[in-house]
């Protein structure tokens, strides 16, 4: 059981000797405090490449243009002025935003289109609506999946640069096997090289007398 050694919530632990039953080993717990945690379902945000981020955008780079920077003279001066640029953009962001719901089906192409079909369906819930809505989200579908197709054409020049497999791939890192300076690029000279290496010993005299003292040492022990 590891636990946080300098924390008093998640540090605090019980031995159990009486719940070993058959095992040599005597069960540990511990409890760890689960807070209860809210989870917002409602964002602000800009959609992606809407008008409200164009102007958003503008907004921000004029009011960038007015600052008056003439008093830049200290840091007191410098605070203020960067203070002031970030209440600029806090004040055009909360323009331009809006709060929209988080749900598991959110999706990236959604727009305000989609929400004004769905809006006209569930007013009047006829079938020429339902077909309009769906026929909206499939433009819209189309739209977005052609749109990021192009943006990865254009940023990597070919679509299939972004499968794994289609990429060069590194050669393992390998040296060759040399053997009295000299590469062994055949089998038959990698036998050699790894036979001359480990059969050094095969015709030299050996000493068994050696043994002896071995056999000695192990007796007395």
């Amino acid at each position: 059981m590891f636990l946080w050694y300098s924390s008093t919530e998640l540090n605090n632990y019980l031995i159990h000797p009486d719940w070993h039953l058959t095992s040599n080993y005597v069960p540990l717990s511990v409890t760890i405090l689960i807070t209860i945690k809210n989870v917002n379902s409602q964002k602000i945000t800009i959609i992606k490449d809407s008008e409200k981020k164009e102007s958003f955008v503008k907004e921000v780079i004029v009011s960038f243009k007015n600052i008056d920077i003439s008093n830049l003279l200290d840091i007191p001066h410098f605070k203020n002025i960067v203070n002031k640029f970030a209440n600029i953009v806090d004040n055009d962001w909360m323009k331009n935003s809006k709060i929209v719901n988080i749900m598991r089906h959110s999706k990236s192409w959604w727009d305000e289109n989609c929400n004004r079909d769905l809006e006209k369906y569930r007013l009047s819930k006829s079938i020429e609506d339902w077909k309009a809505f769906w026929m909206t989200i499939k433009n819209m579908k189309q739209s977005f999946f052609d749109f990021k197709i192009q943006e990865i054409a254009n940023k990597k020049q070919c679509s299939w640069e972004l499968i794994s497999w289609i990429n060069k791939c590194k050669l393992p890192a390998i040296e060759t096997i040399k053997y009295n300076s000299q590469p062994c690029l055949d089998l038959n000279n990698l036998w050699q090289a790894l036979h001359s290496s480990f059969n050094t010993a095969q015709f030299y005299y050996v000493v068994e007398n050696i043994l002896n003292k071995l056999g000695s040492y192990t007796s007395s022990s």
